[in-house]
């Protein structure tokens, strides 16, 4: 389709008897902040080396902006820019001269090059560091030359691969609104991160990958749909008795139930007006209760519950 920016059919990737790809197939759209999830040894970084063409595989294609990506696609990978975990600057440049000898692989003339470096240094904020050396800089700031160095060829698709580990609060809600604006200035963006709550942020569509496959896919609530539980409501009450336990426990759409520590919690799955039906039961009861909450699934629990486990420690 004319929109499409990325096309991956049928990739696998072997290493000896190890399945890295498993038939992996993925279609990204133009304009959109796409997430891509899963465990430590799923193969996102895998996917990745192979969009870029820095890995060969085994079987499939790949077509970035409607052409076939291949080592030699030079003028797609002009077009690319790539901001890895690892950060990727040379020591006895400053940031100034970092930057543009980045933009100097893909931009050869001097005064487009020298406006985009300005741009580009403008855009990370960090005009008061111009003349630093990488080892002068915090890790935050590092992070930022990084994804300057990156996108200062204003690529029309970006890859960043965990682009906010070990940084500062600060920095952090930086590149965040970084990429959203990237975004709203035309980039495709490919995003993977540890951090569920950015991906739940910034991300408009999220494929969860899990032992070199696709095992998920939609927008974050359509993910959220996905899994059993939908709500969660907990309401604090010292005592409650068996018969209207059973009751609440009975209600539509209630598929578990657990009193303990002074708090009745209910898991539902599905359905509207959840709540409304419980505190129904427990006031026609004329049951006193005290704090009533709810709570609605997070991205991290459509993780570990499609997945089945927490992050691991094996790279991709």
């Amino acid at each position: 389709m004319e929109n499409t920016v990325i096309k991956i059919n049928n990739l696998v990737k072997r290493y000896g008897d190890l399945i890295a790809l498993d038939h992996l197939d993925l279609e990204i759209k133009q304009g959109e902040v796409f997430g891509l999830l899963g465990p430590n040894g799923s193969g996102k970084t895998t996917t990745i080396n192979c969009l870029l063409s820095l890995l060969s595989f085994d079987k499939g294609d790949i077509e970035i902006f409607g052409k076939k990506m291949t080592p030699v696609s030079y003028d797609i990978k002009k077009e690319i820019g790539v901001i890895m975990q690892n950060v990727t600057v040379f020591e006895e440049l400053t940031v100034y001269e970092n930057i543009d000898y980045f933009c100097g692989l893909y931009i050869k003339d001097k005064a487009k090059r020298r406006e985009y470096v300005e741009e580009a240094i403008k855009f990370v904020e960090l005009g008061d560091f111009r003349k630093f050396y990488p080892k002068k800089l915090s890790g935050g700031l590092l992070r930022r030359l990084n994804i300057a160095c990156g996108i200062a060829h204003k690529p029309k698709l970006i890859i960043l691969d965990e682009p906010t580990v070990a940084v500062d609060p600060q920095s952090r809600n930086r590149i965040l609104e970084g990429i959203q604006e990237l975004n709203r200035n035309g980039a495709t963006v490919i995003y993977t991160s540890h951090y569920m709550e950015e991906v739940e942020q910034i991300c408009t569509r999220i494929a969860i990958m899990d032992k070199g496959r696709k095992v998920a896919e939609g927008t974050k609530d359509e993910l959220k749909r996905m899994i059993k539980n939908t709500e969660t409501i907990t309401i604090e009450i010292l005592d409650i008795p068996d018969n209207i336990a059973k009751e609440i426990a009975s209600l539509p759409h209630v598929y578990d139930t657990d009193i303990s520590s002074g708090k009745l919690t209910v898991y539902c799955s599905g359905g509207k007006h959840n709540l409304t039906r419980v505190l129904e039961v427990l006031q026609k009861n004329e049951l006193s209760f005290g704090r009533v909450y709810t709570e609605l699934p997070t991205l991290n629990d459509v993780f570990l519950e499609i997945t089945g486990k927490a992050l691991r420690d094996k790279e991709d």
